[in-house]
């Protein structure tokens, strides 16, 4: 037998590198779907009601600092109540983290919130250059102390804006990404597709998802009424979005609503788990009556439109992600569509 040359030994590290690429990008591009679980509805209650197995992330939302920037105090939750508005105790909620991580869920504990509540410290003023240091050092005793895999970041609107213009967003998001992937966590957020209620876009690399928050076109305060609140083409035209702001398809994440609002003399909050049961017809379309300025009707995503969004995020993006997951019916009905969407043939195949 010839000896093999160092030409032939570089011919076959080749074509071994060759071969492995395939399987190393079905791994990359193995769908996520992001659960939020809200803990003033009650983390038991929002655990009971999920499929947990069908969810590969849990956001616990929403944690919040005092005014010193402490989100633990003698063994309590600073500003993080339960389903009745007290503190949530720190060594439960490790319990719940664990018992999470079990099915193999990565468990993270996002932060802000769409409405932050008085309970919260000043985070314009948290994020300072003379506190940021700080604030990022409790959010990763936080995560360390719950045994977490990551934190998310959701902090929204006129907030975000005025954090993010006084220049302390990017430096702290930074801040916090170095010090988690030296603990080899996670970090994520959510942002909103509106101009002054989007993270920066020099903040993007430091996230691992960025979770699209693809709905509230309008709602019971806000927004016209007679047109859907989380429509199909919405969710087309923020993931484009944010393609072309630089996120890339592994770590863009389409959000969807178990939820719905109503209009000209409903009641205007809806979970879908009560709507199906109050309005059978809610799972054949979007619309409780007809979305029309003035009139009266009911606006949500039935069981197709969810699946047809998991299919354009299976195309175009990451993942779904959800907030949030209480609001599921009994037989997950929103949950199965998310997996029929994204367990259909890869649409680049046929496009």
């Amino acid at each position: 037998m010839k000896p093999i040359t160092p030409i032939l030994w570089l011919c076959a590290l080749i074509i071994g590198f060759i071969l492995v690429l395939p399987s190393a990008h079905a791994s990359l591009r193995k769908p996520v779907i992001v659960g939020y679980l809200a803990a003033f509805r009650g983390l038991e209650l929002s655990i009971e009601r999920t499929d947990l197995p069908s969810f590969t992330h849990f956001n616990l939302a929403f944690a919040n600092p005092d005014a010193a920037g402490a989100f633990v105090r003698d063994g309590s939750m600073t500003c993080m109540a339960g389903a009745f508005g007290a503190p949530l105790k720190a060594a439960p909620l490790r319990a719940t983290v664990a018992k999470l991580q079990a099915g193999g869920a990565k468990v993270l504990v996002s932060v802000g919130g769409g409405v932050i509540p008085g309970c919260s410290g000043d985070w314009k003023a948290l994020l300072a250059p003379d506190k940021r240091a700080a604030t990022a050092a409790a959010l990763i005793a936080l995560a360390d102390q719950l045994g977490l895999d990551g934190v998310d970041i959701d902090l929204e609107g006129e907030l975000l804006t005025a954090i993010d213009r006084a220049g302390n967003y990017v430096p702290f998001v930074e801040a916090l990404s170095v010090a988690l992937k030296t603990r080899g966590m996670l970090l994520t957020c959510a942002t909103a597709s509106y101009e002054g209620g989007m993270i920066p876009v020099a903040s993007i690399p430091y996230f691992d998802l960025v979770n699209v928050m693809s709905y509230d076109a309008i709602g019971p305060s806000w927004g016209p009424s007679g047109a859907e609140h989380s429509p199909y083409a919405m969710a087309q035209r923020d993931l484009d979005l944010w393609l072309a702001r630089g996120v890339v398809p592994e770590r863009l994440v389409l959000g969807v609503p178990f939820y719905g609002y109503g209009f000209g003399g409903e009641r205007p909050n809806w979970s879908y788990r009560d709507l199906a049961t109050a309005h059978p017809e809610a799972t054949k379309g979007d619309a409780i009556g007809n979305a029309c300025a003035g009139c009266r009707y009911i606006t949500h995503n039935s069981p197709a439109t969810i699946e047809a969004k998991a299919r354009l995020a299976k195309l175009k993006a990451g993942g779904v992600m959800v907030w949030e997951l209480s609001q599921d019916t009994p037989d997950h009905a929103l949950t199965r569509a998310i997996h029929r969407g994204l367990s259909v043939g890869d649409a680049r195949a046929n496009d």
